[in-house]
């Protein structure tokens, strides 16, 4: 088990590696293993903590329409009819609830994104120093959305279940699927908000991400500076 945790022996084989990547051992050959430890943890960690900050709180989802999450396949096609049947009440509610549920989700991913940092090795770190600039947000999709998927679909069904345009969505696209008409991942209306909270997330992860590489001064952490301003 320790030979998969992020220590010094780990740390030196990576430096090894590093040398025979011209560009990269140039930039970082006055940075210490304790220091890229801690630069590649801390860089983890402040994007991860970022996103979070920006999408777990009232319009973090539904104000920004990066992430805003619409309604799915053809029920978005069908919104206009259903408002002219006024229906458009019930559209908005439901709208509302899906993008209010992601809201409520995305703190809960704040103990997995975390842990992920923790148990981070060798391999991780080679792929996130020598990957391309969102190879951060990558880590964090291989080792987290299946299990933040299982943990926000029981949030993201109590919120729309509450809204009687949800159900009916669920009864017409279940048979939809069948038809060819409806992805078989947006057959319900709580496992395509879940799947699109993720979206969001590793997408908002990924703009935090590209900040810290573009600008490691600007986040006002020393190591960050050090470490990933030697790899510019």
């Amino acid at each position: 088990m320790r030979r998969r945790l992020f220590h010094a022996s780990s740390l030196t084989a990576l430096w090894a590696l590093l040398a025979q990547q011209q560009a990269q051992a140039a930039g970082l050959e006055g940075v210490s293993n304790a220091e890229t430890s801690k630069g590649l943890q801390a860089a983890l960690e402040t994007g991860a903590l970022s996103a979070l900050g920006l999408l777990g709180k009232p319009d973090g989802f539904m104000g920004n329409p990066k992430v805003r999450i619409p309604l799915p396949g053809f029920l978005e096609s069908a919104a206009k009819l259903l408002r002219t049947l006024g229906k458009g009440q019930q559209v908005d509610e439901l709208v509302t609830a899906m993008n209010r549920a992601a809201e409520s989700a995305v703190p809960l991913a704040r103990d997995l994104l975390l842990g992920a940092v923790k148990s981070m090795n060798f391999s991780d770190a080679k792929k996130i120093l020598l990957g391309g600039e969102t190879s951060v947000t990558e880590f964090f999709v291989e080792k987290t959305r299946e299990p933040l998927a299982v943990k926000f679909l029981p949030m993201v069904t109590q919120a729309t279940q509450k809204v009687g345009l949800a159900e009916k969505y669920n009864r017409v696209a279940g048979k939809a699927v069948g038809l060819g008409l409806v992805k078989k991942e947006d057959a319900s209306i709580e496992q395509y908000v879940t799947r699109k909270t993720l979206d969001g997330l590793y997408l908002m992860i990924g703009e935090e991400e590209k900040k810290i590489r573009r600008d490691p001064i600007g986040t006002g952490s020393a190591v960050l500076q050090k470490v990933f301003g030697a790899l510019k």
